[in-house]
């Protein structure tokens, strides 16, 4: 949906301007609207689609042709890296012959080398280690772990519309927190929050419509109308709808207003083995920023000095995030969770 023009022909700017604000303590209450069954309900319905068993492991970038990724994915140990194609290959991060950490090894021309006894790997099978399925969406790494997964695995994952990668600026963000990944999922299903937790960024957001608890997929979703803060009274007023296309991903795509068609993606991948004892999820968070104006390309250009600044955006408003998460998971795990 493009931008609607003025009486002018020209397109409106982004930037408006609040008309009667109102002090923080003074917005309106939305702890009526987020009911806790809704939701529990939203979580429920998220968490029971299918995933096919792929978990995201980090930002495209994070996995290079000079040095291997170790990751740790549900308590598995996990290496990456880049053949001499450029594709991600993937497997167990313990090598075979004595537990070296495979992370932690060379790789030469495309082949991964353990530096404990130089067993060579070039992403087939060899001497007892095994390669796991990997995709790179091209912003985003994934990995499929089976075992950790327990479903019916899938060639692809549910990877959700985005803009595409030429045409847009894309920003990686990765947290971790003391929780499980339904923690954060919750949290991204709980858009009422915003305007109270994270005032710095948003303003006059208003849930224009959710989900009844007996909604079909195709319906699931919530639309969300809300001003971006950019300084004093100015903002930028946007239209979002919220989406949960796998139990451990949760999108915010902008509908009307600037930027349509951008999305941030929301993924909560578990560190921890299920049932662990302290659990601890990392949020990878992408933001995959597109506009049809004129000066966007002047934008896309300068991609390598803007993606840091949309980190630190994501990094802000996770540290309060991660905090609803953590302190949703205590609650949980305590038996003192109302919702």
């Amino acid at each position: 949906m493009r931008e609607p023009a003025g009486r002018d022909g020209r397109r409106r700017p982004p930037l408006s301007l609040r008309r009667g604000p109102v002090p923080w303590e003074e917005q309106r209450a939305t702890w009526r609207q987020a009911r806790p069954a809704g939701i529990a309900s939203g979580l429920a319905r998220a968490t029971a689609r299918p995933s096919g068993n792929w978990y995201v492991v980090g930002a495209s970038g994070d996995v290079r042709a000079d040095r291997p990724a170790g990751r740790t994915v549900a308590g598995t140990e996990v290496v990456l890296w880049r053949d001499a194609a450029g594709e991600v290959r993937a497997g167990p991060g313990v090598c075979p012959h004595l537990g070296a950490a495979l992370g932690e090894g060379v790789v030469r021309c495309g082949t991964l080398v353990c530096r404990w006894h130089g067993l060579a790997l070039d992403g087939t099978p060899t001497a007892g280690w095994e390669p796991w399925p990997a995709h790179d969406d091209g912003v985003l790494v994934w990995v499929r772990l089976d075992r950790a997964g327990g479903e019916e695995p899938t060639e692809r994952p549910v990877v959700p519309p985005r803009p595409p990668v030429a045409e847009a600026v894309a920003a990686v963000y990765t947290g971790v927190g003391a929780c499980e990944a339904e923690d954060v999922v919750a949290n991204r299903l709980d858009p009422w929050h915003g305007a109270w937790l994270h005032p710095y960024s948003f303003v006059d957001l208003e849930v224009l419509s959710a989900p009844p608890d007996d909604v079909t997929d195709e319906e699931d979703a919530l639309v969300v109308r809300v001003s971006f803060k950019v300084a004093g009274r100015v903002v930028v007023p946007v239209t979002a709808v919220f989406t949960a296309p796998e139990p451990r991903t949760v999108t915010m795509r902008i509908t009307e207003g600037e930027g349509v068609g951008s999305v941030v993606e929301t993924h909560a991948t578990p560190l921890t083995p299920a049932g662990a004892v302290r659990p601890r999820t990392a949020v990878v968070e992408a933001v995959v920023a597109a506009s049809d104006r004129r000066g966007f390309g002047a934008a896309r250009a300068l991609a390598p000095l803007l993606r840091p600044a949309m980190r630190s955006a994501s990094a802000r408003l996770w540290r309060d995030d991660l905090a609803y998460a953590e302190r949703r998971w205590l609650l949980r795990s305590t038996g003192r969770f109302p919702g």
